[in-house]
């Protein structure tokens, strides 16, 4: 088969579970950035759901030190919204990426369900980067009306297809409001819960394919695709007495986002703005010279769980169509990864916003 080599600039993801530290059993910051330049990522960031999670300086400086000397790309911060948290915001602000709050159940210690307390942390927040919500069904409007009301930028997380008038409506009310869509919810549907048992349970929940159309349909106003990736064992998985919320997604996002160029449900250039154009901009992070992914959109093939990357090992897309094989990837003019193979060492680099005055 002739080989169709596509150059892609390196992709952002804003929204991964690295689970270091606290779950290092599913997942750390070597092996977790090894999944993300498998997929084509080489910006990346992680979120503050952690046991301890990410809500103090110290616990920040703590993943700072972590990671330095043993991730394959750059690798960013959220940090966690608690109330005793928005104390240390004037001092961390220019550290993270933006600040994570849980306005719905996940996995993790950091739900902010009550009124009060979440109007607390929106107007705390110094930044102008975003607010980052976790926010399921009714609970979006709450967000908007709180992000209008202290006039703070907001980014809605893996969006679902009733909420997309919600931010449609915020948008032509001038809110500074952007949105991110996972690809679970782009490839996978409440029809595949049989098949997937307890490896298909996570927030928000799988819905109908009505709403997968409505998705697609919009996708030009969706800002960016984000994996959410949150690995567990299956052993985690199947144990029905503590469930565990999330699938890995790192290294499986481009290929089927290729599958869908395939399909003609979005072109190349939209793929490229969803995935690093957008959330660079949003996200205000700091430029990646002489950086590039290169796939093959010859090598068609199944996703499975074999020779993954990801400590956790399963995928939820297993059997599904891959439009490309990730062949190589280049950071700061250096090949860190080629023909599924790491070279030399892990120099990815930990970073922080670029924010302008």
């Amino acid at each position: 088969m002739k080989k169709s080599f596509l150059k892609l600039p390196g992709l952002v993801d804003v929204h991964v579970h690295l689970r270091e530290p606290g779950g290092m059993q599913k997942e750390d910051f070597e092996t977790g950035t090894k999944a993300a330049v498998a997929g084509g990522f080489t910006q990346i960031l992680d979120m503050p759901n952690n046991i301890p999670p990410t809500t103090t300086p110290q616990a920040l400086g703590d993943k700072i030190a972590r990671a330095k000397g043993r991730i394959w790309c750059d690798l960013g911060f959220n940090f966690g919204a608690a109330r005793q948290s928005a104390k240390y915001f004037k001092n961390i602000y220019k550290k993270v990426f933006g600040l994570k709050i849980y306005m719905n159940q996940t996995t993790g210690p950091l739900l902010i369900d009550k009124f009060d307390n979440q109007d607390f942390i929106f107007k705390s927040w110094p930044s102008k980067l975003p607010i980052m919500v976790h926010a399921e069904g009714e609970m979006v409007k709450i967000a908007i009306r709180l992000a209008k009301k202290h006039k703070k930028s907001i980014h809605i997380c893996h969006v679902t297809a009733d909420q997309l008038e919600e931010i449609e409506k915020a948008r032509k009310d001038k809110l500074k409001i952007t949105c991110e869509v996972c690809p679970h919810h782009l490839f996978l549907t409440d029809n595949d819960i049989k098949r997937l048992g307890p490896l298909g349970i996570m927030k928000p929940p799988l819905s109908s394919g009505n709403d997968q159309k409505k998705l697609w349909q919009n996708i030009d106003k969706i800002d960016m695709v984000a994996t959410d990736h949150a690995p567990h064992t299956q052993e985690e998985k199947y144990d029905q007495t503590s469930p565990k919320f999330g699938v890995p997604g790192l290294e499986t996002a481009l290929p089927l986002m290729l599958s869908a160029v395939d399909k003609g449900l979005l072109t190349f250039e939209r793929l490229t703005a969803m995935m690093s154009t957008n959330p660079k901009r949003i996200f205000s992070l700091p430029t990646q010279p002489d950086t590039f992914v290169e796939v093959d959109l010859s090598k068609k093939y199944k996703l499975s769980n074999k020779g993954l990357f990801t400590k956790c090992g399963w995928t939820p897309f297993t059997g599904m169509q891959a439009g490309s094989k990730v062949i190589k990837v280049v950071i700061r003019d250096k090949t860190v990864f080629e023909s599924n193979k790491f070279k030399g060492f892990p120099t990815g680099r930990v970073i922080c916003p670029v924010l302008k005055n």
